[in-house]
This record gives C-alpha cells, structure tokens and sequence, in this order.
C-alpha cells in the first residue's frame, strides 16, 4: 500500500515556484502556518487518486501537513474512497470520523467542498442528523460550512428539508465563505421545491446578505424574482 511519504514526494516533483502565487489565491483559510508548494489543483487531484487506496493512518498524517496541496490530497483522498460503491460500513463510518475529528486541519472552503458531501452526507443519509445542527453552531466557518455542503448528498435524493432548516440557522452569519454555501446550495435545493425557496428568502429577508440572496434566486422566474423585491 501507497504512503504518505511517497505522495508528498510526487507533489514535490510537480511543485513549481512560479505557481506558488496563483496556488496562494485560493487559500482564504487565515492559518499564517499554512504553506504553498506551487502545485496546481488539477495537478493534485490526479496524484491522489493515484494513492486512493492509502490507508486512513497514512491520510491522517498527510493533514498533519502545513502545506495546503498536501492537506487537499488528504481531503481528494477521503473523497475517492467514499465515493466507492462498495465501501464497507466500517471503512465509511472510520472516513466519517476522521473527517470531524481532524476539521482543524480542512481549514478552507475548497477542503470541505471537495469532502463534505460524499465522506459527510452520504454516511448521515440513512441515520440521525443532528450532528449538522451542532457544526451549524460552530464557532469555527468551516465547521459551519460543512454542516450546509454536506446536505449535498440529500438533496441529490430529493430531500430539501435539512438544507433549509441548517440555511437557517446561518442566514445571520458573518462569514463570506458560509454566505456563499447558503446562496448556492438553497438555490440547488429550489430546483426541487420553488416554494420552500422563496418562503426561505422571504422569512430571511432581513437577516441574509444582498449578494446571498441573488446567488440563491438565479434559477427563480422573473415573477417570484419580483416578488421578493417587492416583500
């Protein structure tokens, strides 16, 4: 089996100096700790999946990692193999875990997209969720992040009801990167259910971001889009 060692040195291999300024742009986590390699994205996912059969030790240790391409191989890594038709319930309650265990370290918004829904959503979909609630009222963004990206794997099943009830309890927030996950997951979420939509944006009216609210009623016809302007 494939270890960390031995990814760390394949991205070193593709590290490039030159990048290390456009790699920089995507890392708005605020961790002065955190480190550039230079490799870009489309670069590391293809590695990781490369080492996709790593054992979750060996993952673990890779988020140990000040580097932020090393951290998002962990986090494509955690992706890749829960995404496996045929994981064993073990295997996928032990990603589950580590994922909440370690979210110190999948501290910016691409890590949590990039894992959220698969190693989050697909394990709470046949089980209690309340643990979204509780990272809903984090202290830390990208707890709070999670608990709305996760429901990603319910509303691909038809169930808005969680991503509306965690928008909810966000919609005061006051971080930009929990705003944008409002706006475009109740938007995905009012493909399946208009009403609940605009009932959501109606009641938050006063409570959501201009720019949260434009996100989140793109798809909405002009109609409605002229309803909310007038409430």
């Amino acid at each position: 089996m494939r270890t960390a060692s031995e990814l760390v040195a394949a991205l070193e291999d593709l590290a490039d100096p030159q990048d290390v300024d456009y790699v920089a742009r995507f890392y708005k986590g605020g961790d002065p700790a955190t480190e550039v390699m230079g490799v870009r994205m489309p670069k590391v996912f293809p590695i990781a999946k490369q080492f996709a059969t790593m054992h979750l030790d060996d993952v673990a240790a890779l988020l140990d990692d000040d580097r932020y391409e090393v951290r998002m191989a962990a986090v494509a890594i955690m992706d890749f193999q829960a995404r496996r038709k045929k994981l064993d319930v073990a295997h996928r309650e032990a990603l589950f875990d580590l994922y909440l265990r370690r979210h110190d370290r999948l501290n910016n918004w691409d890590f949590v997209d990039r894992a959220a829904p698969h190693v989050i959503g697909e394990y709470l979909v046949d089980k209690d969720r309340s643990v979204l609630h509780r990272l809903a009222r984090s202290v830390d963004p990208h707890e709070r992040r999670t608990a709305l990206v996760a429901t990603h794997a319910f509303i691909k099943r038809g169930e808005v009801g969680d991503t509306f009830r965690i928008a909810e309890i966000l919609a005061a927030d006051t971080d930009d990167y929990v705003q944008k996950a409002i706006g475009s997951w109740v938007r995905e979420a009012g493909k399946l259910d208009e009403a609940a939509l605009m009932a959501f944006l109606s009641s938050n009216k006063e409570r959501l971001p201009k720019t949260t609210i434009t996100a989140a009623a793109k798809h909405l016809s002009q109609e409605n889009k002229n309803e909310l302007r007038s409430r």
